[in-house]
């Protein structure tokens, strides 16, 4: 069992930590998230971004009191072991598959609540910026940390999150999932417990009898944040209050002019902290700076 956090969280100020993984194709899009870091969280939160060997060099200006820049590889065991000129690593225990960047990204999301000291990750995406003040209060009800969770968001047509729910359900040692439709815990921004991560990594170690993080690695397909939501709703049962107005999402995968990225921003909810236009729309940055500065405009007024 966990602990109880609400005592804890009513009557002090908990402390945050952001995670957000990334490369050096998305730093500038890192750069306008660092920026909304800066302004919306509170001096002590520190933003923590984890990319390729490689990319390091291209975020070393954001390295200073509030962000910690972490080369990958940094939370991984001397057994995995990367691939000359790519972005792929080998674990020489158990070589195939290789571990991929786009697993990799998920795995230090989760592998980071055991370097970081904080009370409540907040997880998000490069592609993401906040445009309200921030703190775990933010997505907490009655002093309990909040699980995004769409209801009914996964269809039968959802293949690849429907795959992402028989893996986290195997990993956790669960009955295979219903038919569709099943709950989306899919997002670009989010908070996590620590405890609650920690406790996912123990229970996939005792289901399997090997290291949580070479089973997760050895999935072709996987999702951190079905896995997430899975583990706290069919393992620990924890009943948590739900919030998916947190973050105002477009996945659109086609380029938006400065109209159509404005009037997304109009429609910002009254209590979404962030906003996230897909890095796929490949949307230009003055496009998505001009929605950002509308989003100011529409916090101002409310």
């Amino acid at each position: 069992m966990l602990p109880d956090h609400r005592t804890r969280r009513e009557s002090s100020v908990s402390k945050l930590a952001v995670i957000t993984p990334s490369y050096a194709q998305d730093v500038e899009l890192f750069a306008d998230l660092h920026r909304s870091v800066l302004e919306f969280t509170s001096d002590d939160t520190i933003h923590h971004v984890f990319v390729p060997p490689g990319d390091r060099e291209a975020f070393a200006r954001f390295e200073g009191p509030r962000c910690h820049v972490w080369v990958r590889s940094e939370l991984l065991p001397r057994r995995y072991l990367r691939m000359p000129g790519t972005d792929l690593y080998v674990n020489y225990r158990r070589p195939w598959p290789p571990l991929r960047g786009w697993v990799m990204q998920q795995t230090v999301k989760i592998a980071s609540a055991g370097l970081i000291d904080a009370d409540a990750m907040l997880v998000v995406d490069s592609d993401a910026v906040l445009v309200r003040p921030t703190g775990v209060e933010s997505f907490s009800r009655d002093g309990r940390l909040c699980l995004y969770r769409l209801e009914n968001g996964v269809t039968a047509e959802m293949k690849r999150h429907v795959i992402w729910h028989q893996v986290a359900r195997d990993l956790l040692g669960l009955p295979p999932s219903p038919p569709p439709p099943l709950p989306d815990y899919v997002t670009a921004l989010t908070f996590w417990d620590p405890e609650v991560v920690r406790a996912m990594q123990r229970r996939i170690t005792q289901v399997t009898g090997r290291d949580w993080l070479d089973v997760f690695n050895s999935r072709l397909h996987v999702s951190e944040f079905i896995l997430y939501g899975v583990f706290v709703d069919e393992v620990l049962k924890a009943d948590l209050p739900v919030n998916t107005t947190i973050c105002h999402l477009s996945y659109n995968h086609e380029p938006w002019d400065e109209a159509t990225a404005t009037a997304f921003a109009d429609r910002l909810p009254p209590d979404a902290v962030g906003m996230m236009i897909s890095a796929k729309s490949h949307t230009p940055m003055e496009v998505r700076q001009a929605a950002i500065r509308r989003c100011a405009q529409v916090v101002e007024s409310s």
